[in-house]
């Protein structure tokens, strides 16, 4: 394939003739990037099997791993779900345009690879107006996993969707950076009680207010790997730097990772702002991931911080534990995932992992 068009428009206000060219290419088929308020996504028509399926070949994407479908509206809900209760879809309309996924009962018309040939199918709608005006021109739901190469950091730029993708897709659009940085939450509300898969961007906190009774797995703190992926990010090794990197989840213990780690090898330490300070190392080159007074902006920075980490020299990354509270959680289940769960909780199990 050849190398993609490149689309720049406006975020807020996209220009409707740039966007009918990616739209163009979706009704044909094809593979457009877009923008949504997480992260890229990499869509397809969702109601096109064969399209969807050039997802899968495109990202290197296992079969079992299925597709979030994106709508613009709550009639095409309807065409890829169905039985959805009264409660369900009184929060649905509450919650949309939003960062949540709900995994709900598959209606007939969905192609079995965007399910991964399972009986439920992940649908959200996007708060993002490039999103929502490329699904309502190309008249079709959208099928999209993150627009990044299977196991790499999601993409928060176009130029990430480039740097993976460029010769791998047909349209890019460029709508600048997203705004969380972190995939949506995905809740499974086809079983009873609901369970969240996925933390995101819509906290645990917030939807409890809708479901009290909501169960969090430890594959959704991202201390385990899911037997089944019943969505996307819940099976293999998630938004990896290629380098391997290492979680240390207590902080004095990290301090005395770093500084004794770093005597022997040149490390790779991604800290807050202001654990950065208390870093101490003779070969250490420091990735800034933001303030912990705001974990928003560490997940926003987290994903082009893992792929800064390729690019900078050393052999082994080494970052901390964020609160779990909020966003935190979402956070958290992002860096285990990355790490491949290689997680120390002293400095004894750190060098351990890291092989000295």
């Amino acid at each position: 394939m050849a190398v993609a068009i490149i689309v720049k428009v406006d975020p807020v206000t996209p220009e409707k003739d740039k966007i009918r060219v990616a739209a163009e290419a979706i009704r044909a088929g094809k593979l457009v990037a877009f923008p949504t308020e997480t992260v890229y996504g990499l869509g397809a028509d969702a109601m096109n099997g064969e399209a969807s399926r050039k997802i899968f070949e495109a990202k290197g994407r296992p079969a079992d791993n299925p597709l979030i479908v994106h709508v613009a509206d709550f009639e095409q809900l309807f065409q890829v779900a169905k039985d959805i209760s009264d409660e369900v879809y009184k929060v649905v309309r509450t919650v949309w345009p939003g960062p949540v996924t709900f995994v709900l009962k598959k209606a007939p018309g969905v192609p079995k690879e965007v399910t991964a040939n399972l009986d439920t199918v992940a649908v959200r709608m996007p708060a993002h107006p490039v999103a929502l005006e490329l699904i309502r021109q190309s008249e079709t739901p959208i099928a999209a996993p993150s627009a990044n190469l299977a196991g790499r950091p999601s993409p928060t730029t176009a130029e990430h969707v480039i740097e993976d993708l460029g010769d791998k897709v047909d349209v890019i659009i460029d709508g600048g950076p997203t705004f969380f940085g972190v995939e949506s939450t995905i809740i499974n509300v086809a079983v009873k009680p609901p369970v969240l898969l996925r933390p995101g961007p819509f906290t645990v906190e917030e939807l409890r207010n809708f479901f009290p009774d909501l169960i969090v797995p430890e594959f959704a703190e991202g201390k385990e790997e899911a037997a089944i992926a019943l969505a996307p990010g819940m099976k293999y090794r998630h938004y990896a730097p290629q380098k391997r990197m290492i979680v240390v989840e207590n902080r004095e213990a990290f301090r005395k990772a770093v500084e004794t780690l770093s005597k022997s090898r040149k490390l790779i330490v991604l800290c807050s702002k202001e654990e950065c300070e208390n870093v101490k190392g003779e070969n250490v080159t420091e990735i800034v991931l933001g303030s912990e007074t705001n974990l928003y902006e560490i997940a926003r920075n987290l994903f082009d911080s893992f792929r800064k980490v390729d690019k900078t020299e050393g052999d082994l990354a080494v970052i901390h534990s964020f609160p779990e509270r909020g966003i935190g959680l979402a956070i958290m289940n992002r860096i285990r995932k990355a790490s491949g769960f290689q997680i120390a909780r002293s400095l004894e199990e750190a060098m351990r992992l890291a092989g000295d």
